[in-house]
């Protein structure tokens, strides 16, 4: 068995030990935070047994988004990609990044969902669990941390460092009295959003060091240029452990390189002991890897001071810039960036980490891609102002709280203790579907996407996204009938070919009675104000390659009664049946768009009609997805 003095290595060490540990990050946060989190497992596996002679506190494999990227990107089973890594790396603890009662997903789970994650998380391989709550709520890391205890695992129990109004060092070392109080091995300082500063983190780390009787474990990203200084600082106060990532995979929304930290603290009392030489390969082989995931490479994962203000966290800038671009909205991201501050400030000023990152960044991003701040309001965002991802670390604006609930009262409760068991539950929906019990947790966290996997998986067809954008030779025609959001083609005109994409409509203009359509030809966006699709691309164009172009199946909305989206997206929930009477505001559906749901409403009172969607079917905005009839009407 691996690692069996882990429990000892994880005191804290005697004072005339100051030998800095490091955790490496390339298998889990520096790729996520440089390449949205695509990294493959057979490129992890190619570096696994270099990555296990360098003697490493920890390596941090598995978590975070990875979980959820497996599924829907990249056609692998994550509980596979963990299996083999243990079995490739026997001789290094292997560590996770778990979200509480989130686990790895964007909500919270129930208990029995949490204790059984863990259980086969630590059997199939996690040494350590590196354990937080978005809020710094503990009442939702309690069941997540008994469980590891239960499971033989070191706990790594975090506080999320931010900076506000509401938050103060002082305040961090009394939560780190009751993390330690928990049964907590270690405590992990997680600077998510690069906003340490060496002078902060000497004074944070030498309060927790009178206090705690814990290991520290400093956790930072370079998206400011601090991290290196603060983790300097930070070991001179007494920090033990420090999270950093091979240069070729480091800085900027990354960790600080581990070679030059290494190098750093070389002939000092905290000489890490590592080999340079080694390091330098690995440093190597993921220089070369790196190369294949350029496509998703983003300018904005480069260091850069405004995070400092807007404190968006490393892991998320890749991921948000890359669901920008899908939105055709890449050129809005400036304007995220203000106004991520401003929601954070409605919203109590939570740390920006997964998942108040995505809830908040989301939120912002529609305010500003619907030109109105909260006109459109997701799921999250209701659920958080209502209090079910736990309690707010200041006061929230209560102009912003009644948009999101009316006059709903947020509940007091720990939220996971209005939820039901699910596993049972998820094992009969799933009827045969499911292989063991990593696959009914993949469906408990990610339903949509896991049930798409497990079709693909059962047919034979697991295809991840390509590493390569597809050039205009190969993009090919929809087949008629087939609903695609968005539609590619290729049109040639008078022998030259052209790439176009309609990546959806807008909403009609009231007094022209236009409607804008965003088309992409050859990669270059433009929006164009037109009657109808055939307007856009007429007939007497050219000839399309493949076959004609269609439009959806599904009626454009015109009718009052017609209930669309506001933005694209997949179709995650289906609220109502036909026949059922529904009150003007009611949730009809769920749509998921950039990793959030929104919920989709009713615009009158009256009876459902028509239901033109399915679980999982792509949609677009002005599409009628369910129709309505009005009450008098149907009387």
């Amino acid at each position: 068995m691996p690692n069996t003095n882990k429990n000892k290595a994880a005191k804290k060490p005697e004072k005339k030990d100051l030998r800095t540990r490091i955790t490496d990050t390339v298998l889990r946060d520096s790729h996520q935070s440089l390449l949205a989190t695509r990294m493959r497992t057979a490129d992890m596996l190619g570096a696994a047994s270099m990555l296990d002679r360098v003697g490493y506190w920890s390596l941090e494999v598995w978590g975070g988004a990875t979980f959820d990227s497996c599924l829907r990107f990249l056609k692998e089973d994550p509980w596979e990609r963990l299996i083999q890594l243990r079995k490739a790396i026997p001789n290094t603890r292997l560590q996770m990044l778990l979200r509480g009662q989130n686990l790895v997903g964007y909500r919270h789970y129930p208990d029995d969902v949490v204790r059984k994650f863990v259980e086969r998380a630590a059997k199939n391989g996690v040494d350590i669990f590196r354990i937080f709550d978005a809020l710094n709520d503990l009442r939702n890391i309690d069941v997540a941390v008994k469980a590891a205890k239960d499971a033989r695992a070191l706990v790594e129990a975090t506080i999320c460092y931010t900076t506000s109004p509401v938050h103060t060092h002082d305040g961090f070392v009394e939560m780190a009295l009751k993390l330690e109080a928990m049964g907590a091995d270690t405590i992990c300082v997680k600077d998510m959003a690069g906003l340490l500063t060496p002078m902060a983190a000497f004074d944070l780390v030498t309060k927790l060091r009178q206090k705690v009787g814990l290991p520290i474990h400093i956790h930072s990203h370079d998206s400011s240029g601090l991290a290196a200084m603060s983790y300097l600082k930070a070991v001179e106060a007494g920090a033990e452990i420090i999270d950093c990532a091979i240069s070729s995979l480091a800085s900027g929304t990354s960790q600080p390189p581990t070679e030059t930290m290494v190098a750093a603290l070389r002939d000092t009392p905290y000489d890490t002991g590592l080999d340079l030489a080694l390091l330098s390969d690995i440093g190597d082989y993921f220089r070369d890897v790196r190369k294949k995931y350029k496509r998703f490479e983003s300018e904005f994962t480069a260091i850069n001071t405004k995070t400092l203000v807007v404190q968006i966290p490393g892991g998320m800038i890749s991921n948000l810039a890359n669901q920008l671009k899908e939105q055709n909205a890449l050129d809005k991201m400036n304007a995220v960036l203000e106004e991520i501050p401003r929601v954070r400030k409605d919203m109590g000023y939570p740390p920006l980490v997964t998942p108040t990152s995505q809830v908040v960044g989301t939120q912002a991003t529609l305010n500003v891609l619907m030109g109105e701040r909260y006109k459109v309001i997701t799921s999250e965002t209701r659920n958080y102002f209502k209090g079910l991802y736990g309690r707010p670390p200041g006061p929230v604006d209560e102009a912003a709280k009644k948009a999101a609930v009316g006059g709903e009262k947020a509940i007091t409760c720990r939220p996971a203790d209005l939820l039901e068991p699910e596993l049972e539950k998820i094992a009969r929906e799933l009827d045969g579907k499911a292989k063991r019990i990593e696959d009914i947790l993949s469906y408990a966290l990610f339903p949509v996407v896991a049930l798409e996997f497990f079709e693909q998986r059962e047919a034979g067809k697991l295809e991840p996204e390509p590493l390569e954008e597809k050039t205009p030779e190969d993009a090919v025609a929809a087949p008629a009938g087939l609903r695609l959001a968005p539609s590619e083609f290729v049109v040639t005109v008078h022998g030259e070919n052209y790439k176009v994409k309609v990546a959806g409509t807008g909403h009609k203009d009231k007094v022209t009675g236009k409607r804008p359509y965003f088309i992409k030809v050859d990669n270059r966006l433009e929006e164009v104000m037109v009657e109808s699709l055939t307007e856009v691309i007429p007939s007497t164009a050219g000839e399309i390659e493949g076959s004609s172009v269609t439009q959806s199946l599904r009626p454009k909305a015109r009718k009052e009664g017609d209930v669309t989206t506001p933005i694209p997206g997949k179709v995650t929930s289906i609220k109502v049946s036909v026949g059922e009477k529904v009150e003007e505001g009611d949730t009809l559906l769920t749509v998921e768009a950039m990793k959030m749901e929104n919920e989709v409403h009713t615009p009158v009172s009256g009876v459902v009609r028509k239901i033109n969607v399915k679980i999982g079917d792509s949609v677009n905005p002005d599409e009628t997805l369910i129709e309505v009839e009005r009450e008098q009407a149907a009387q």
